[in-house]
């Protein structure tokens, strides 16, 4: 059992944010407190650092309850704006994920295929306040005999609209490259023959998880901003990962955590869900995420010091070696190196990059920082917290 200088507990902080006492500070903000005072005298200054991520999401989605009609109804296939959703629920209950095409979309028959419109399109259009057409068919029974239902439905409409996503805010992922001879088109975006560009998905130093890198303070019940509100995490997410390879300061090196995250799809804005058109790929979804790490002691404070410098991420060959299960990879670089614009693989000088804002990560936590600055947003202690290494 480790034993601290500090020691502060959920309660004591969020006793000093709601007696206007509490010092909250964004994850960048951290890094220099923590290298010029140190984590014990940062721990001792610091009660809450804030952390944001902005960037595509695919295992996301929502539950939608679109109402009973007269005569009931009990759907089996629905479709919104001609993107089916899942109906095997209930009578009126369904679930659309981020990237679901529409049901006549060409794909990848002319390739590369431009996914024009989706499920992230959907529930981005669903919050923007927009109509959307709810089609739904069915078969018919004696308790539910409509089998057909087609009408404009806005949000406001709904009975019910949750935004759950199985798999959001990745801790650590590949730097992707294309080692091959041609183009290729992947969720990692467009990669250039021969190793001509790289691209990356993570906000580095202020990810969330690479702030809380062994899961000392997250789990269920913990409260954060999603989608321009406040959401929870309800489980870690799928693929969750703890035991890979990790530095000396606890971030891994590879891709690891993940949250299962939900909240009110009619709180949120449209400015942080955005549908998205991946070129010979896909649809899917950007979501704007932020938790707030509570400083419980020096270790959490040395945590959410970490910088870009700090924080490593393995190379990797999408062409072959990633659709294959070769584990192998092409180096590692610092977030630091992948921010900067270039990196070198193989000798070569290779442009990056990134598929998540940094700007827009910012933003996240800076809006975090304010909320519980004003007191209208308490740290939540997670009643069971994440599976760790």
């Amino acid at each position: 059992m480790k034993t601290f200088e500090v020691n502060k507990s959920f309660d004591d902080i969020n006793a000093r944010i709601r007696a206007g006492e509490a010092v909250v500070v964004t994850a960048e903000e951290m890094v220099e407190i923590v290298r010029k005072k140190g984590a014990v005298k940062a721990a001792r200054k610091v009660d809450v650092v804030t952390t944001g991520t902005f960037s595509p999401m695919c295992s996301s989605g929502a539950i939608i309850n679109f109402g009973h009609s007269n005569p009931t109804f009990r759907a089996s296939k629905v479709w919104f704006n001609d993107v089916p959703a899942y109906a095997g629920l209930a009578a009126v209950d369904a679930y659309i994920g981020a990237t679901e095409p529409t049901k006549d979309d060409p794909l990848n028959k002319v390739f590369p295929g431009e996914f024009r419109y989706g499920g992230g399109h959907v529930i981005e259009d669903l919050v923007a306040g927009k109509k959307i057409v709810l089609t739904a068919e069915s078969y018919g029974t004696d308790c539910y005999p409509n089998r057909k239902i087609e009408k404009e439905v806005t949000l406001d409409d709904l009975p019910y609209a949750l935004l759950l996503n199985p798999r959001n805010g990745y801790q650590n992922y590949n730097c992707a490259i294309n080692l091959s001879d041609r183009t290729i088109y992947t969720y990692m975006s467009i990669l250039k023959s021969n190793g001509r560009n790289a691209t990356y998905c993570s906000a580095g130093e202020l990810s969330p998880l690479m702030n809380d890198p062994l899961y000392r303070t997250i789990g269920l019940g913990t409260r954060i901003f999603l989608g321009g509100s406040i959401g929870y995490i309800t489980w870690h997410g799928t693929q969750h990962n703890p035991g890979v390879v990790r530095s000396d300061n606890g971030t891994p090196r590879r891709p690891a955590g993940t949250m299962m995250v939900q909240g009110d799809l009619k709180q949120m804005s449209s400015r942080w869900i955005k549908g998205i058109s991946m070129q010979g790929y896909g649809n899917t979804m950007a979501v704007g995420l932020g938790v707030p790490i509570p400083v419980l002691n020096e270790e959490m404070a040395a945590f959410t010091g970490v910088s870009d410098s700090d924080i490593h991420t393995q190379v990797v060959d999408y062409s072959y070696d990633y659709s294959h299960g070769v584990t192998r990879n092409y180096g590692e670089v610092s977030y630091a190196e992948l921010k900067s614009g270039q990196i070198e693989v193989n000798g070569k000088t290779v442009l990056t990059a990134p598929l998540s804002s940094v700007v827009r990560a910012r933003e996240i936590a800076e809006t975090l920082k304010k909320w519980i600055l004003d007191g209208d947003f308490l740290i939540e202690k997670p009643v069971i917290l994440f599976p760790s290494v």
